[in-house]
């Protein structure tokens, strides 16, 4: 089978090789491959910025869906002919996240999904959304299941909290959709007028240009009658972490999801403790949290916004499409 392998750091040397088709052993599926997307976690892989020591070599990708081609003796969870999706954590199936679990990350810890075929623990696979392409149902596991922790499961938001979203990447975009159901109002803020179109599409409430309005902060706070944000999905890291904390309310909370700008410190303890902040870092979720979002877009009929699809084996384009900074929501592969 087909599979790519991280040899070297860089796009430009992701090796594209032959290996032999596992078997599944006791406990463990096969599943012939249908959708991958990408996550920035994947392009900071791939490039040796988020793991310096990364074990190499290594099958990049945390997110894909399939078809389960063959099961092992015991599996129950799972049969031939099920269209599934792997989970993140392959360990973390519920309750908080430890050392054991976080070392069972697809594409970093573990082989990830750009091959033709991947095995899985049948613990680490839930069923696919049925009324998802396989492209949708791909781009789920880390992204969305990323905005679910952060809003329902960090944060807590109830109707009528507001949530400040920083860029329309897929983390983002996912967070604005499962706010709109949920009755948050949203404020998100981008450098494009034209993303930002898009974003009000899906239901944003409140859109703010920081290239032309740089105090998106003070922004946000007037928008809240100078109270603050209730809530923050921080993206930005060390270049906007000082600004969210200006924007929030006493008491407010900050998922912190990435460090797209850097992860150098940028606030101190006086800013918290006069904040009273509730800042937690999101690094995905359990499976747990994985099923309930699934029922959730289910009933409510929730579709990822999907900006572009790549045939499997031009990965290496997708990521440069990914570094161009171009795309809104989530890029996919197709197998």
């Amino acid at each position: 089978m087909k599979v790519f392998e991280i040899q070297e750091f860089g796009i430009d040397k992701l090796a594209l090789v032959d290996r032999e088709k596992p078997v599944p052993g006791p406990g463990q599926a096969l599943v012939r491959m249908l959708a991958a997307s990408l996550n920035y976690r994947d392009y900071m892989m791939v490039g040796g910025v988020y793991n310096p020591r990364l074990k190499r070599p290594m099958v990049p990708l945390s997110d894909g869906v399939g078809v389960v081609e063959e099961v092992g003796s015991g599996v129950t969870r799972v049969k031939k002919g099920d269209r599934v999706a792997a989970c993140f954590f392959q360990k973390w199936i519920e309750g908080p996240p430890s050392r054991e679990k976080s070392n069972s990350a697809l594409g970093g810890s573990i082989d990830g999904v750009a091959a033709e075929y991947a095995l899985f623990s049948e613990d680490g696979l839930v069923q696919a959304p049925a009324s998802l392409s396989d492209e949708e149902v791909a781009a789920l596991p880390c992204a969305g299941v990323t905005a679910w922790h952060a809003l329902f499961g960090h944060a807590g938001a109830v109707p009528g909290d507001t949530v400040l979203l920083q860029g329309t990447g897929g983390v983002s975009i996912f967070a604005l959709q499962f706010a709109v159901l949920a009755g948050l109002r949203t404020i998100i803020i981008s450098s494009s007028d034209e993303k930002i179109a898009h974003a009000r599409k899906l239901g944003a409430h409140e859109t703010i240009n920081y290239k032309t309005t740089p105090n998106w902060d003070e922004a946000a706070r007037k928008l809240t009658g100078g109270e603050g944000v209730d809530h923050i999905i921080e993206v930005g890291g060390s270049n906007t972490l000082a600004r969210s904390m200006k924007a929030l309310r006493t008491h407010g909370a900050i998922s912190v999801i990435g460090v797209l700008g850097g992860a150098d410190a940028a606030i101190t303890p006086v800013s918290l403790l006069v904040s009273s902040a509730r800042i937690q870092g999101i690094f995905v979720g359990s499976r747990n949290m994985f099923e309930q979002m699934n029922r959730a877009i289910e009933f409510h009929k929730v579709k990822p916004a999907i900006d572009q699809t790549f045939e499997w084996t031009y990965l290496k384009e997708a990521l440069r499409y990914m570094e161009s900074q171009r795309h809104f929501g989530k890029i996919c592969l197709k197998f």
